[in-house]
């Protein structure tokens, strides 16, 4: 029913870049696979056989998108190895994803070739609150320190997401479906290619009625609804055989009802993001030397209302990034390739909290910004048929935090055995977040956090590929990790006065003080057998506290359960009809560092149909979590019971 690709991989090497760009040069790439295996384009910033990469990966390819049938992308993304959420009630409220038991703003998002985050966020992650499904075409899950090529963040991994592409001189698309708590999706879109020119629209409206997010077990009734409304666009322009020109842009605007102080309240936030990319993409030396020069611009704009206030608006953030970057690959012979880049980004936010009193004037808004640039190289080589080794190095400058430099290597050997033996080692650092440097709790001296990280794997593939099984280890260490300490009144120490300040007393400020440790082991399996479809994962991930001295010292990172598990089963029968089951299951976690409030294991049972009408439309049905278990991923906050959908998906 929902099939994943699994593989050992990652030379990381072209990704911001323009998948069709180098889509076009799969041809000529560094080693590609002669089995025929699927090509990472984007996660990798060059195609590379799944087979060719270091680190583990996962990627989900449109038809397992589709055969899913989920709403949202962090569906789709816990059922792959290493991962786990935290959502604040239904759909469209705070929603974090750890990948690997890293803190959820230690993930890089990218979505076509544009790294997303929020900086006007505590953390200046990113939220998958608004992410929804609509027109993605590929999602590609790297697991480990990926900070060589993607930079500042990527200590958990990356998350690559690319939506569709226009491959026929006229095609289009639709989804509709409707279900549980008046919950309608509607989504189209529409493309094609036109002698030089290719484009692609599309559009995407969904609402429900949603849950309490207060939950149910603590006097949650009220039901907070959400609504979201996305476009997005695209075109590609050769100008010549080897320069072509490239436009993307995504806008959406969500509103979502929540509660607040821990009851029922009729607080509700908006929240508008766009993202804009334009690149220019050219080859030289016959081909060999391919580069790109790209500006992309991200704007992600929060506001917080209760109408019961006297002063309906409770809070308004706004953050906004700006990236140059240029990137180059060169292949020095069909088995030396090499790939290089600069960027330079710069991010700024502004947040304020207005008072309910209208006696109390609107504070000025609080402002912060920061410039980072980076340079980066890595280099592969594939010295024996089978066997590819690659090692990069990144530079990066920050105008406050001073300069960071990183290392990664890693190997993958192909054995004409159908056995893969992989390992890499990558080192991760993250800036300290414009909240966490200038906020009313800020502190203009911390330090990026750092991490290591390493990972050895095998895989091997049996029955002419029908049967695929893997296994990996990993470690990783991340020190000098950014923490909130709360100050007490009769504290003397002189950060807890506002800088500059010191007879205004603040209740607390950020510092570089913690430690933490991850390790463990996720396996995979995948079973094709004809019609029939087996996969499942299972990761057992030990993150714990090691700051030395602390209370904490040992204990379990909140929110990351220890053992996951998921697994499905479909069959498509001769005649159009597709059935299928899918099951995960959590075990307990901590919803706070001293391990003192436990969220209870759960497992979610989900059935799901599917039924051609003709070659491009298809009614399917599902239905999820149809035990109505009742688990919470965070303490107070409720989750989604059972729920049936049913809709049409049309592909012409």
């Amino acid at each position: 029913m929902f099939e994943v690709i699994f593989r050992s991989s990652i030379c990381l090497a072209a990704a911001a870049a323009s998948s069709a760009a180098f889509a076009d040069e799969a041809s000529t790439a560094h080693a590609i696979a002669a089995d025929g295996d699927s090509i990472i384009v984007t996660a990798t910033r060059a195609p590379l056989a799944l087979d060719e990469v270091p680190a583990s990966i996962a990627v989900l390819d449109k038809e397992a998108i589709d055969r899913a049938q989920d709403i949202g992308v962090t569906e789709l993304l816990l059922r792959t190895p290493g991962i786990s959420i935290a959502r604040n009630g239904g759909y469209g409220t705070s929603t974090s994803l750890r990948i690997r038991g890293a803190e959820s703003e230690h993930s890089v998002v990218v979505i076509d070739g544009v790294k997303l985050n929020d900086p006007s966020s505590t953390g200046g992650g990113f939220n998958f609150a608004n992410l929804l499904a609509g027109d993605i075409d590929r999602i590609e899950v790297l697991r480990g320190p990926q900070s060589i090529l993607w930079g500042s963040q990527a200590i958990g991994g990356v998350v690559n997401i690319v939506t569709a592409a226009p491959e026929k001189s006229l095609e289009g698309s639709f989804d509709l479906e409707a279900g549980s708590r008046e919950t309608v999706s509607a989504r189209a879109a529409i493309g094609g290619r036109t002698g030089s020119l290719s484009w692609r629209l599309g559009g995407q409206r969904f609402t429900t009625d949603g849950i309490s997010s207060h939950a149910k077990a603590f006097g949650g009734v009220e039901r907070d609804g959400y609504r979201n409304t996305n476009v997005s666009g695209r075109a590609e322009l050769a100008l010549a055989d080897n320069i072509s020109a490239e436009v993307r842009g995504t806008y959406s605007s969500g509103r979502v009802e929540f509660d607040g102080f821990n009851t029922d309240s009729n607080d509700y936030g908006q929240n508008k993001e766009f993202v804009g990319y334009a690149g220019l993409n050219f080859d030289l030396a016959g081909g060999r030397f391919r580069n790109r020069l790209a500006f992309a611009y991200t704007d992600t704009n929060r506001d917080n209302f209760n109408p019961d206030r006297a002063r309906p608006r409770s809070f308004e953030a706004d953050g906004k990034n700006k990236r140059w970057e240029y990137q180059g690959s060169f292949d020095f012979t069909d088995r030396i390739t090499a790939i290089f880049g600069v960027e330079n980004e710069r991010s700024d936010f502004r947040s304020r909290s207005p008072s309910a009193s209208l006696a109390t004037p609107i504070p000025a808004f609080v402002r912060g910004k920061a410039e980072l640039t980076s340079a980066y190289g890595q280099l592969s080589v594939e010295p024996l048929d089978g066997l590819t080794l690659n090692g990069g190095v990144r530079y990066d400058d920050h105008d406050r935090d001073g300069g960071q430099t990183l290392f990664a290597a890693g190997g993958v050997w192909r054995l004409a055995t159908g056995t893969v033996l992989r390992a890499s080692y990558g080192e991760g650092f993250k800036a300290p977040s414009l909240y966490q440097l200038f906020s009313e709790y800020g502190n203009i001296g911390l330090d990026p956090e750092e991490a290591h990280g390493w990972e050895a794997g095998i895989e091997q593939h049996l029955l002419g590929r029908k049967l695929v099984v893997g296994a990996a280890w990993f470690d990783r260490t991340t020190v000098n990790q950014i923490i909130f300490n709360s100050c007490s009144g009769t504290s003397i120490n002189p950060m807890c006065s506002v800088p500059g300040n010191p007879a205004t007393r603040r209740f607390g400020y950020y510092s570089n003080v913690a430690r933490s440790e991850a390790h463990g082991v996720e396996t995979t399996a995948a079973l094709t057998l004809g019609g029939l479809k087996l996969d499942g994962n299972y990761s057992w991930i030990v993150a714990e506290d090691r700051s030395a001295g602390t209370a904490n010292f040992g204990k379990w990172l909140p929110r990351r359960p220890r053992n996951t598990a998921n697994a499905s089963a479909s069959y498509a029968f001769g005649f159009g009809l597709e059935l299928g089951a899918a099951v995960r299951w959590s075990g307990k976690s901590y919803d706070n560092a001293g391990n003192t409030t436990r969220l209870d294991d759960y497992t979610l049972v989900d059935l799901r149909a599917e039924y051609a009408l003709s070659g491009a439309v298809k009614l399917f049905a599902r239905a999820e979590n149809i035990f109505d278990e009742q688990y919470m991923t965070a303490f107070r906050y409720g989750s989604l019971g059972r729920s049936i959908y049913a809709g049409i998906r049309g592909r012409f």
